[in-house]
């Protein structure tokens, strides 16, 4: 049997409808984005009418609309969470990205569920916990290499998705604490407060301190764009970029970005893989990621651990590409060698002598000279990044990007008049029927009926092909012509509506589930509801802890676990370098600068790092 191409999947993020659209004009197959309420990006909701336009809209291309509702829910909180849901099915959406285990006993629509990045997807163990429960698509952890995503790919059959690109935080998704102990804060409820970004001081076990005012748990963002075949070949089937809270000008640029990286691939291994969705995006700019917001690059844990360090000592700020380093500046202002052309409204940044980030606004440039808008006295050599790009920002203020269906038109003559067949790379056709007389034309008018059938501009389709067949040369006004050509699109997107078929929701099964249970749960597996509770209570969990948010563990408890590890970034690794490991002694201790403190332990076993806080008692 000969193998069927396996869909590849773009997915994008969208803050609002206006960000959804452009990245499907930009080449999503798919979109995210938070509805009302219960999205783990509690500043990005949008009304559940303007999500149906959004799918109206993505469904053309058939392309897909899913909205997250992955917060953990309280008991008081389901019966409208219910209602949000059948709402949001009859919207048109295509799944729901989701946490909590409770939406598995509640009466739901036939709508697909996909479990979100909050539901710690580490081992096969687990994911296929997740397919016997009945989701469609599965988010796998960050932190994963391609050795164990293939793992867990293999071991289920539902569709792996895995980030691709965006902010990375620095514990495992679902197993931070950090902000709700420290600021009330749940991450698991939407409102995260950034606590990864913060400086600390690092004090070793004999309190000394080894760094001061360091982002030590900031990480650079993701970018896995030299790894996308290497990805699909380890199982993953959805590309998604992170950036819920991103502007439309990111969206544009990274989707673009990837769009173009992943059509490059399809083209070479199309006897593999395929794209999701249809149409080709025409786009006015060059994507290039590193024109948008960023703090760095990185792969993260793809390749195992790598000797580069992770955390952004300095900022967790985006500084831009290095464009320029100052060779002089005094009255007249910042004579600098560039490596590209700078413009009035740049924003240029530098860390000064003590490593903090300083910046200013360009106010005109002359030359090789750069007058910023507020006085600066930088010595010769210092490098000057560029965060804000005016000149990329003016270009992306405009529509940037088309998406069109290629396709066919045939002009038919039948007894009663003429007939117009239209049908795109979709697969969907329209026939249209017009009454008209024959009216023989004195000289060719093939070609001119062609043009005027193939006037498409406006619509979401291009003219791949034109027919005309005629019993000779027939005269048709352009007028009748234009708006017959209207009917026959209105009845194409008639019948892309009418052909849209939604993912369907898959069974759950409990004999399947029963055995992959756990017996005993602890807070992390954010159980925040009874239903969740007497769920996983039927499926055998006999010791199940509430979550944090609802009661929070006394004395010393683990409020994040990191990949990252603190030691293996200052070179005191233990496996690696036990002798100098042994210049670090435990324990090493965050300190924020209003005293509060907080432990690390590390597991080395696991090759995993704990962050630790006390609640007293």
């Amino acid at each position: 049997m000969p193998q069927v191409p396996q869909p590849i999947e773009l997915l994008a993020p969208a803050r609002d409808v206006v960000c959804g659209r452009e990245a499907i004009l930009h080449g999503a197959d798919a979109v995210y984005i938070g509805g009302p309420d219960f999205g783990a990006r509690a500043a990005a909701g949008n009304s559940v009418d303007d999500i149906a336009g959004l799918c109206q809209f993505a469904h053309i291309y058939g392309a897909r609309v899913y909205v997250t509702l992955n917060t953990i829910l309280y008991d008081n909180e389901l019966p409208e969470a219910e209602r949000l849901i059948w709402a949001l099915y009859r919207a048109g959406v295509d799944a729901l990205i989701v946490q909590d285990v409770a939406l598995l006993s509640l009466h739901l629509p036939p709508i697909a569920l996909h479990a979100s990045t909050q539901m710690d997807t580490c081992t096969p163990q687990r994911a296929q916990w997740l397919e016997a429960a009945g989701y469609r698509q599965i988010v796998v952890a960050r932190e994963l290499s391609l050795t164990d995503i293939r793992a867990i790919a293999q071991s289920v059959s539902v569709p792996i998705e895995a980030f691709v690109h965006g902010a990375l935080c620095v514990s495992y998704s679902g197993r931070c604490y950090a902000s709700q102990h420290c600021f009330g804060r749940s991450a698991n409820r939407g409102r995260c407060a950034q606590f990864c970004r913060l400086a600390f001081d690092l004090t070793d076990g004999h309190g000394r301190l080894i760094e001061q005012g360091r982002h030590l748990l900031s990480l650079p963002d993701m970018n896995r764009t030299d790894d996308l075949e290497a990805m699909m070949d380890a199982g993953v089937r959805s590309f998604k970029i992170e950036g819920r809270l991103k502007d439309v000008e990111y969206v544009k640029n990274v989707t673009a970005w990837y769009r173009q990286h992943l059509d490059a691939i399809l083209a070479r291994r199309a006897d593999a893989y395929r794209r999701a969705s249809f149409g080709t995006s025409q786009l006015t700019f060059a994507p290039d990621v590193a024109r948008s917001f960023n703090r760095g690059f990185t792969s993260y844990f793809l390749h195992g651990r790598t000797p580069q360090p992770l955390f952004t000592y300095h900022t967790p700020k985006a500084m831009g590409p290095c464009i320029a380093s100052v060779v002089r500046c005094d009255a007249r202002g910042i004579t600098v060698k560039a490596t590209t052309p700078l413009a009035a409204g740049d924003g240029l940044c530098y860390l000064d002598a003590q490593g903090r980030l300083q910046g200013f606004r360009v106010n005109k440039v002359t030359g090789d000279v750069v007058q910023p808008a507020t006085p600066q006295r930088l010595p010769r050599g210092t490098r000057l990044h560029r965060s804000q790009d005016a000149a990329f920002s003016r270009l992306m203020a405009r529509p940037t990007a088309t998406r069109t269906l290629a396709a066919t038109l045939t002009l038919r003559e039948v007894p009663a008049g003429y007939a117009i067949d239209m049908a795109d790379e979709s697969g969907c056709h329209a026939t249209c029927l017009f009454s008209s007389t024959h009216e023989a034309a004195r000289a060719p008018q093939r070609e001119a009926i062609s043009r005027t059938l193939a006037k498409l501009g406006g619509t979401p389709f291009t003219a791949e092909r034109i027919e005309v067949l005629t019993q000779g040369e027939r005269f048709i006004p352009a007028s009748q012509l234009t708006e017959w050509r209207r009917h026959v699109v209105d009845a194409l997107l008639c019948a892309h509506r009418a052909a849209y078929v939604p993912d369907l929701p898959a069974p759950r099964h409990d004999e399947r589930l029963q055995p992959l249970t756990p017996a005993a749960l602890d807070f992390t597996a954010n159980v925040a509801n009874r239903t969740a509770r007497s769920l996983l209570a039927a499926l055998g969990a006999a010791s199940i802890a509430p979550a944090y948010e609802v009661q929070a563990p006394h004395g010393q408890h683990v409020v994040m676990t990191c990949r990252h590890c603190i030691r293996h970034d200052l070179g005191c690794c233990f496996k690696e370098h036990p002798d100098r490991a042994r210049s670090l002694p435990e324990p090493l201790t965050l300190h924020l600068p209003d005293g509060r403190a907080f432990p690390l332990r590390f597991d080395c076993a696991r090759c995993e790092m704990q962050v630790l806080a006390t609640t007293p008692r």
